[in-house]
């Protein structure tokens, strides 16, 4: 299997987003070829949640929601905790009133 490096992984994620007309922008770059990523989802209600690289209960890469949906500044701040602890960590924000974030998608899984 061909791995993608991590920012052609987010340019093409991004530009998935963007047909469905979702709004998102990077919020700090990480390693270009193998840094981690963080998904923040707002919601523009003043909530968010956080979306991570993880594993599904049978063991296959997945999206996992790992915190949410909490107020935003509290998804803001663990983010921030995670980015201090992993400079190669990426950071991508997007606001969408629904909460859509596309990360369900096979194309996208680990």
């Amino acid at each position: 299997m061909i791995r993608l490096t991590t920012d052609l992984w987010l340019a093409a994620y991004r530009r998935k987003l963007e047909a469905a007309g979702i709004h998102a922008h990077i919020v700090h770059r990480g390693n270009e070829t193998a840094g981690d990523v963080i998904v923040k989802v707002a919601t523009m209600n003043g909530e968010a949640g956080l979306w991570e690289r993880g594993w599904d209960e049978t063991g296959n890469p997945a999206w996992v929601q790992t915190l949410g949906p909490v107020p935003e500044a509290e998804a803001e701040e663990t983010a921030e905790r995670r980015r201090g602890r992993d400079r190669d960590l990426w950071v991508i924000e997007i606001e969408d009133p629904r909460g859509r974030h596309l990360l369900e998608d096979d194309s996208f899984r680990g």
